[in-house]
């Protein structure tokens, strides 16, 4: 995930976060995420083309989210930011375009890693992003055994 995108979470978890005020102007979204603000109206402008935020001319102009911040996932972010979620070449392009495809031994498991994590992205949304992260430590990881076959 590149800087761009990171920043572009960042920035839409701050309108997640107030999502009563109708707009917020790009200087303030600058100030509030402590970041540059021709990068920050870059940004802006890239959410805003690919239908994640509103903008508003004039005085009282601004930015607001497009939709509701439940009905944002952070894949449709990184989506708008990068394009779709893909680990690799091969799980981007279309059937039928890599030369390799036919013979390649790992192209069904790369589907399937990626098919995973883009659910897991799909599943998180923008008013969990806007939460602050529970401080409380994760259960630890089941161990998994596994059974020898016995020789007889």
């Amino acid at each position: 995930m590149t800087r761009f995108t990171d920043y572009g979470i960042v920035l839409l978890t701050y309108f997640a976060r107030d999502p009563e005020k109708t707009t917020h102007s790009s200087k303030d979204v600058a100030a509030a995420a402590r970041l540059p603000h021709p990068m920050v109206n870059k940004i802006l402008k890239a959410l805003t083309r690919k239908g994640l935020l509103v903008s508003h001319r004039g005085v009282k102009g601004g930015y607001r989210l497009a939709r509701r911040p439940e009905e944002i996932s952070v894949a449709d972010i990184i989506t708008a930011t990068e394009g779709p979620v893909a680990l690799t070449q091969c799980v981007q392009s279309l059937p039928g375009r890599c030369s390799q495809e036919s013979c390649c031994p790992v192209h069904g498991n790369w589907q399937r890693i990626n098919d995973a994590i883009r659910l897991a992205l799909d599943s998180v949304k923008l008013s969990e992003m806007a939460r602050p992260f529970p401080q409380q430590p994760l259960p630890p990881a089941p161990i998994l055994v596994r059974k020898e076959a016995r020789v007889s």
